[in-house]
């Protein structure tokens, strides 16, 4: 018997040693954060923007020697979780990293849908999480208390270029719209519509699509139709393929309007002389003037070492977005003044700190909405209306943050 519990002595001793028990008060050396993207799947690309975006934020902060806690600095460990494009597995992603990694915060999904479907499984286990990307107004509509975002919803941004296309003197009377049927683009779509309508441009078609929807046939139809706009929500590879569908068929709409897939570099590489003259939303680009207080100082010096770090993939506003997201999350876990691992009461307070802050990024102003229907979204942006001019995107609107004047009507196809 005495040998029996020298033994459980013994190995409880050896465990303890090697690390195997680890006990709620022991402390961690690194803010353990999880990130949920698509590293796989249809929406890698947008994956893969995000991830250089949180990446870029990592390697900064431990670059400085991590986030100072009462005088201590932590690095930051970033755990990936592939949602593979499909909400299933955002939603098992977060299971895992909230229940077996045991991540003190979440840098959210590229996607509404993911993000959408991974929003209650954190909200079950209380870790917050700040998405970098994703726009749909129905995640800010379900009022989770844990999920966050950088990115405003998309039919405030979206909403905003209907507008001052609407206020121009010859400016568009009639507009088809589509969109792909998933949760970005279908809300991204249906903002364009209830705003054409709102200003008074008819809307002769509207239709929410298949994924790789063959464009053809409805692009065709849209010409018989003769719309002065063609607006359309969908991702990447569906944004070029429409406008190689217009080419062919020598279409050229008064408009042409997209929102994100445009202000991506890869959009224009792919068009060419055609990318020119698209339309699309945007929050943020590496000439607006913004002054950060935390992280990088300006929009045009987190341009520069994005670019530095990843020579053939400028960024975008959804990476500059995702970046920001781990700024917010490192300037809110230097408030709370806890040192890792967060405990649960340590993460309900992040929340308390996150809803109350209200930060100066080279993205721009965030501060979270905190009622409405655009809880916990980024209330500190002004939507910005962009054109590719010259294969670069420019802002054209509003007033005073832009670089160049909007052309209007679009140069056709065969003149250029």
């Amino acid at each position: 018997m005495k040998r029996q519990r020298w033994g459980v002595v013994v190995a409880v001793t050896l465990a303890l040693c090697l690390g195997l028990i680890v006990g709620p008060a022991m402390a961690a050396d690194e803010f353990k954060i999880g990130v949920i993207t698509s590293l796989s799947g249809d929406l890698a690309t947008g994956g893969s923007v995000t991830k250089r975006g949180y990446d870029l934020w990592a390697k900064a902060v431990n670059a400085a020697g991590g986030i100072e806690i009462k005088g201590k600095k932590y690095p930051v460990r970033l755990v990936y979780g592939d949602d593979q494009s499909q909400p299933a597995q955002a939603a098992s992603a977060a299971e895992r990293l909230a229940a077996q990694e045991k991540v003190d915060a979440v840098l959210g999904p590229y996607a509404s849908g993911t993000t959408i479907a991974a929003a209650p499984v954190l909200e079950k286990y209380k870790v917050p999480m700040i998405t970098g990307s994703a726009e749909s107004p129905l995640i800010w509509k379900q009022k989770f208390r844990y999920t966050f975002g950088t990115i405003p919803p998309v039919n405030f941004t979206g909403s905003a270029v209907i507008k001052v296309l609407a206020a121009l003197p010859q400016g568009p009377k009639t507009a088809v719209i589509y969109g792909t049927n998933d949760t970005f683009s279908k809300a991204t779509a249906e903002a364009f519509q209830a705003t054409a309508e709102q200003v008074g441009i008819k809307v002769l078609r509207f239709n929410i699509l298949p994924p790789k929807q063959d464009m053809t046939p409805l692009m065709s139809a849209a010409k018989v139709l003769n719309p002065d706009l063609i607006a359309f929500g969908g991702h990447d590879e569906e944004l070029v393929n429409l406008v190689k569908v217009l080419t062919q068929i020598n279409f050229t709409p008064k408009a042409l309007l997209m929102h994100y897939g445009v202000t991506e570099p890869a959009f224009a590489q792919a068009l060419g002389k055609n990318a020119n003259q698209v339309l699309g939303a945007s929050v943020w680009t590496s000439s607006i003037q913004t002054k950060g207080s935390i992280g990088w100082p300006t929009a045009k010096a987190y341009y520069d070492s994005a670019v530095a770090e990843y020579p053939k993939d400028p960024p975008d506003y959804t990476q500059a977005a995702s970046t920001a997201a781990g700024l917010v999350f490192q300037a809110a876990l230097t408030q709370l003044g806890a040192a890792p691992p967060l405990d649960e009461a340590s993460r309900t307070k992040l929340v308390e700190i996150l809803e109350k802050l209200d930060v100066q990024t080279f993205y721009g102003r965030v501060k979270f909405a905190t009622e409405g229907d655009y809880y916990h979204s980024n209330a500190g942006l002004t939507p910005l209306m962009v054109q590719i001019l010259d294969g670069k995107e420019a802002v054209v609107a509003p007033p005073e943050s832009a670089q160049a004047k909007l052309v209007y009507p679009l140069t056709p196809w065969d003149k250029r």
